[in-house]
């Protein structure tokens, strides 16, 4: 540990950060204060981002084969690269308490910027995503009650907005969990209902008239594959874990480790039968948004439309973070001092106020909900998730010194970063 880590700790104690991150920290320097998580909470964090609603239409665009080798192969991939972000937890000695500066002391400047790009890419098409899926739901819930009903989905949008600008208000990550656990829960409630109603109206649709091709030229068949690449690469991304692990007390690798299996654990018993029952219900007319191609009993649909809402709601907050932490650092440097006593709290209101209204328009432009998950999924999560870990784990030279087991490390590593690195 660094001999300066007292007086610097004492430095940046003092010095309250609106998004839980002090300054000390940021700069890479030992922990200015105290991390408080459990592997339970890490569990929530990991899981509530993860978007699976988009995963039949994926498979769908993929075909049998080539859908199930895809989504079997990025939950494994991603569940070992998260593995290896972890294992980097104070690699050099010193915390880096956010996904850019990890990168930044591994491959220095340009690794800085490169990760803040691609983090700043994925925080932004992931939050448009969300609100164009969650006024897509809420959408569903009023017509439900009101057919006659004259609000569009840009006002559900717009409501959503507002809902989360008061999210925003919380200070920190760890402030989430108890947000975050409830999203996990209705994770596994959307996952139970949405598989339910799936398989219910896949047994009442005539068989015969289910088509599992891949309609279109064979132009339009790569197209659509690349773009259920993308789309499954957003749906497993994990683009926030330094930041999570930074909240959670020591062991924090072994917290995180425990974390990570079992968030995974949730995901293989949810991702996968959403995946494939949605795919073997509607066949290639399955939806982009699985919940739209549901239809009887209502009241299921209903409840599978709240459930999304819940859980994207947290999805929504863990990726907003970036974005807020950056400002945070511009605006709320312990080297400025305070015009008055609740001027964190003003600027806090101000720019995710900024933020909100900026994701919130675009949402409402351009609502396009198959196309925003693609391309951030390509741009934005597959580096993160894919090819970033890879190479880094490499790069850090911690590789294993039994032969064997160090050249299928190395091998397994350029395979995933090579292969992945196709697919933006």
């Amino acid at each position: 540990m660094d001999s300066n880590y007292s007086s610097d700790a004492t430095a940046g104690a003092g010095n309250s950060s609106v998004y839980g991150v002090h300054e000390a920290e940021v700069e890479g320097d030992s922990g200015a204060h105290e991390a408080r998580g459990t592997w339970k909470h890490a569990a929530f964090h990991v899981a509530t981002p993860a978007a699976y609603a988009p995963l039949p239409f994926a498979v769908a665009s993929l075909g049998w084969p080539l859908g199930v080798t895809s989504l079997v192969g990025a939950t494994l991939a991603t569940w070992y690269s998260s593995l290896l972000v972890a294992s980097l937890w104070k690699w050099d000695g010193k915390r880096h308490v956010t996904y850019r500066h990890l990168a930044e002391s591994i491959y220095g400047y340009w690794g800085f910027w490169s990760i803040a790009f691609f983090q700043q890419v994925a925080s932004l098409g992931n939050n448009i995503a969300i609100q164009i899926a969650a006024g897509s739901s809420l959408k569903a819930v009023y017509k439900y009650y009101l057919c006659d009903g004259v609000l569009s989905l840009q006002h559900f949008i717009v409501f959503f907005g507002a809902f989360e600008l008061v999210l925003s208000q919380l200070p920190d990550i760890p402030s989430l969990r108890w947000v975050n656990a409830l999203c996990t829960i209705s994770t596994i409630g959307f996952a139970g209902t949405t598989i339910g109603v799936t398989i219910y109206d896949g047994k009442k649709i005539d068989r015969k008239s289910v088509s599992y091709s891949v309609p279109g030229s064979s132009t339009f068949k790569m197209f659509k594959a690349f773009n259920a690449l993308g789309t499954i690469a957003f749906s497993f991304g994990d683009a926030m874990l330094p930041e999570i692990q930074s909240t959670v007390r020591e062991p924090a690798k072994k917290n995180v480790y425990k974390g990570v299996s079992a968030a995974y654990t949730i995901i293989f018993l949810t991702y996968w039968q959403l995946a494939f029952s949605g795919y073997w219900a509607f066949g290639s007319e399955v939806q982009p948004y699985i919940v739209a191609s549901l239809t009887t009993p209502e009241w299921t649909t209903v409840m599978a439309n709240l459930f999304a809402v819940i859980q994207i709601s947290g999805c929504f907050q863990i990726y907003c973070r970036p974005t807020y932490a950056y400002f945070e650092e511009k605006l709320l440097s312990s080297k400025t001092k305070p015009l008055f006593s609740f001027q964190k709290y003003f600027l806090r209101l101000a720019f995710t106020s900024v933020y909100m209204g900026l994701i919130t328009l675009v949402a409402a432009a351009m609502p396009f909900f198959g196309d925003f998950v693609s391309i951030c999924g390509a741009i934005g999560f597959t580096p993160l998730d894919f090819v970033f870990p890879a190479l880094a784990y490499l790069k850090d030279g911690r590789i294993p010194r039994d032969p064997k087991l160090r050249y299928s490390m190395l091998f397994l590593n350029i395979t995933i970063a090579t292969w992945f690195s196709e697919y933006f």
